[in-house]
């Protein structure tokens, strides 16, 4: 359902009467940003999200879906291969990868460590975050 986003790291453009140099555009990535992070998906506990962490295992793919950029302080809304919603990125991260991501970078995330309730929600899921270059 959602191989075909914006930020997947692969061309979104499938369609091959255009020239794939035009299907390969990344946006310049932003000045000072890590490439390749870790970091923690924040808001697992609202709307009954945790229970979508049962399923959840280290090394899954997950996708970074990007807030529209009308948005005054984008999200990146991380969502398991199925569609469900897990949560969204600390701000901090959010307010430099959402806009990228909305000009067509690409981005791909895989849990690293899934921890149930016995830990607080904002540390329950750790992603690692790789951005194409």
């Amino acid at each position: 359902m959602l191989n075909n986003l914006p930020n997947d790291p692969r061309p979104v453009n499938r369609d091959r009467n255009i020239p794939s140099s035009m299907s390969k555009y990344r946006p310049p990535f932003p000045d000072g940003r890590p490439p390749h992070f870790r970091a923690t998906v924040h808001g697992i506990a609202f709307a009954d999200r945790d229970r979508h962490l049962e399923a959840l295992e280290a090394g899954d793919s997950l996708y970074l879906v990007p807030d529209p950029p009308d948005q005054e302080t984008p999200e990146v809304w991380v969502h398991r291969s199925g569609g469900d919603l897990l949560g969204h990125l600390p701000t901090e991260i959010s307010a430099w990868l959402a806009p990228w991501l909305s000009e067509g970078g690409g981005a791909s995330a895989m849990a690293l460590k899934v921890h149930g309730s016995e830990v607080p929600s904002w540390r329950r899921l750790l992603l690692e975050v790789s951005c194409s270059l």
